[in-house]
């Protein structure tokens, strides 16, 4: 005799329909991949439409998620789907807007090409929009229609135009990702986004000045893109835990401020144009700056004499600027412990080094190319030093 529990699931599933509307996307999905790209072990090789795709009881249509029937004569409808690193070729097909309880889409890392279709903009449940890693071009269709939307990542496609401002009204996002694409122009104001707590938008070819950014921030990368002016704003976002704001055309100082953000543990700001840095003792003994790289700037003056105070600090890298003058004593208690790698590399540095350098200890880095007189068994001493005539010019 069949347990009863079991007959009354067989029954619930034979009764639970899938919307038909919804079936039909999944064909048209199925339809628009290169049949070549269905793999015998990817997803949508189970996807078999003379079943239901909703059916509880076998393990077929994987990559989706369904909603559960409320009574025996109830349909049920798609509310993910997650075909994610499975090599399809193809393209999203515009009946996607259909589905009108999805609320997650994740096709990362797979071939899709052509443009997202401006249909998709009518998912109002949608809360995961994730399509990085594809081939998809064009612009960004009006995503701000989906006022659930909570994770928005389109990196590593081939997007271009400028970034739609209606972005800016997605007040319910977490993480933003449009990062590596061909995105131009200036960023919207995002700084109403309150809920953000990652923001990525590097390896772009936006400009203009620095933004105003959401203060809840956690994550920020803005690198490899065309931004210019100050950053003094930036001091204001006391949650922020990594910032990457290196190759850009930042200018000015680096205010002292930014060293001493609370949870900072790593700080990016190199291939810029900064031309002066203070750095503020950190008076507790607390920070939880780790790495902290501002190599190839123009930033000028004596070595930042405070950094001595970062107890968690053990990469450093100020080479290729116009820092001049001695290396601090302090450097010398650093290195090794807790400072693993220092490049003071191209620089205008002189004198002799601090004590400790001459010790053996295990650090990689450089003092190449300075005015120092730096003793050639030193590995970290490897690439000579200036001559004399460009340490006289200094």
């Amino acid at each position: 005799m069949i347990p009863a529990m079991i007959l009354f699931l067989l029954l619930l599933s034979a009764e639970a329909k899938t919307l038909q509307s919804d079936i039909d996307v999944l064909r048209a999905i199925s339809l628009s991949i290169d049949p070549i790209s269905i793999t015998q072990y990817s997803f949508l090789n189970t996807w078999d439409f003379d079943l239901d795709p909703c059916d509880s009881t076998g393990a077929d249509f994987l990559g989706i998620l369904c909603t559960l029937p409320q009574d025996d004569n109830s349909t049920t409808q798609i509310t993910a789907i997650d075909l994610e690193g499975d090599g399809y070729e193809g393209f999203l097909t515009p009946a996607i807007e259909n589905l009108t309880a999805l609320t997650t889409l994740n096709l990362k890392r797979n071939q899709f090409r052509g443009p997202i279709p401006p249909a998709i903009a009518r998912l109002g449940n949608l809360t995961s929009l994730l399509l990085s890693g594809n081939f998809f071009s064009g612009s960004i269709p009006n995503v701000g229609t989906l006022k659930k939307l909570a994770n928005l990542d389109l990196s590593q496609n081939l997007l271009s135009g400028q970034i739609p401002t209606s972005i800016s009204g997605l007040r319910r996002l977490t993480h933003l990702d449009l990062s590596n694409n061909e995105f131009v122009g200036i960023i919207p104001e995002l700084s109403g986004l309150w809920q953000l707590n990652t923001l990525d938008l590097s390896s772009n070819q936006l400009m203009g000045n620095f933004p105003d950014l959401p203060q809840n921030l956690r994550a920020l990368s803005l690198s490899h893109n065309l931004l210019s002016g100050r950053i003094s704003s930036i001091q204001r976002i006391g949650n922020l835990e990594r910032v990457d704001l290196s190759d850009n055309r930042l200018s000015g100082n680096i205010d002292p401020e930014i060293f001493t953000l609370p949870f900072l543990k790593y700080l990016n700001v190199s291939a810029n144009r900064f031309t002066s840095v203070e750095v503020n003792k950190f008076a507790d003994d607390s920070s939880q700056l780790q790495v902290l790289d501002m190599h190839e700037n123009r930033l000028q003056g004596n070595l930042p004499l405070n950094l001595f105070t970062y107890s968690n600090l053990t990469s450093l890298n100020l080479g290729h600027n116009v820092f001049s003058g001695r290396i601090p004593e302090v450097y010398g208690d650093m290195i090794g412990n807790p400072w693993k790698t220092l490049f003071l590399d191209y620089n205008f540095l002189e004198g002799n080094l601090p004590s400790r350098f001459t010790s053996t200890f295990n650090v990689r880095g450089s003092l190449a190319r300075n005015c120092l007189n730096c003793p050639r068994r030193l590995e970290i001493c490897r690439g000579g030093q200036r001559r004399a005539a460009e340490c006289a010019k200094q």
